[in-house]
């Protein structure tokens, strides 16, 4: 079953282009698609100093490398949707573009969805830094439910299911949250936890202190489940973690 492996991201950097290349060797044969927001240059065409943080490809860093580009509206639900309407292959992964895939996930991958009734799947996680919070955090991401399975985990979806039940949301948060629990309504089953971890980054957890990032993880997911619009709460993610 072909793969098409959809990377929204906000900036094309140097260590996304070094992640590209590992998703590339662990599935060769993979659509790799990465959206960038159609409000922002492309990272090609950007100056090398431009001043903006984490903005800048070094020259060359493209060079070679084996992936689509496509901009879509500043958005992670917005870009996933536009990603998944270029993709061809029948089996989508969103990916993060600071997460990175274990060595075990074809084999995985291959067995989950050899049973066509498996629709939607995810990985376990772990971040990049160790701390016993966020190793206790990481833990709780084997089981699934509406606090403990979101897209850095990566999501991995049958293109006709991801149809049926109609993409992700236009939201720039908690489309992952939105999509999932769209998908256990579908199936009337949790999601398939795979049994490997994806490494995702903890750098926000590490700026903002990883006690306060998680209160304020909880606070908006309180916020969420209360019905605050995804973009009120956009704001107070941004305002929270500056």
């Amino acid at each position: 079953m072909r793969l098409s492996i959809i990377i929204p991201t906000r900036r094309f950097t140097d260590q996304l282009a070094v992640r590209i290349e590992a998703h590339r060797q662990l599935f060769p044969d993979a659509e790799i698609i990465v959206v960038e927001p159609s409000d922002l240059p492309l990272a090609d065409d950007l100056p090398r100093d431009n001043g903006l943080r984490g903005a800048s490809c070094s020259a060359g860093a493209l060079d070679g490398l084996d992936h689509q580009r496509l901009r879509a509206p500043r958005g992670r639900g917005t870009q996933c949707n536009a990603g998944a309407a270029r993709a061809t292959g029948p089996l989508l992964l969103f990916l993060h573009d600071d997460t990175s895939l274990p060595a075990e996930a074809p084999a995985l991958v291959q067995d989950a969805f050899a049973d066509p009734k498996t629709q939607v799947a995810c990985f376990r996680m772990r971040f990049d830094h160790e701390h016993w919070l966020l190793v206790s955090y990481a833990f709780f991401s084997r089981f699934d439910s509406t606090l403990t399975s979101f897209g850095d985990q990566g999501i991995l979806i049958r293109r006709s299911f991801f149809a049926a039940i109609g993409g992700f949301p236009d939201w720039p948060l908690f489309e992952d949250v939105d999509l999932l629990s769209r998908a256990r309504q579908r199936t009337r089953k949790r999601i398939k936890k795979l049994p490997a971890v994806v490494t995702t980054s903890a750098v926000r957890f590490l700026e903002n202190g990883i006690l306060r990032q998680q209160l304020l993880n909880a606070e908006l997911m309180l916020r969420f489940s209360l019905g605050a619009s995804p973009e009120a709460l956009r704001r107070r993610y941004e305002a929270g973690s500056g």
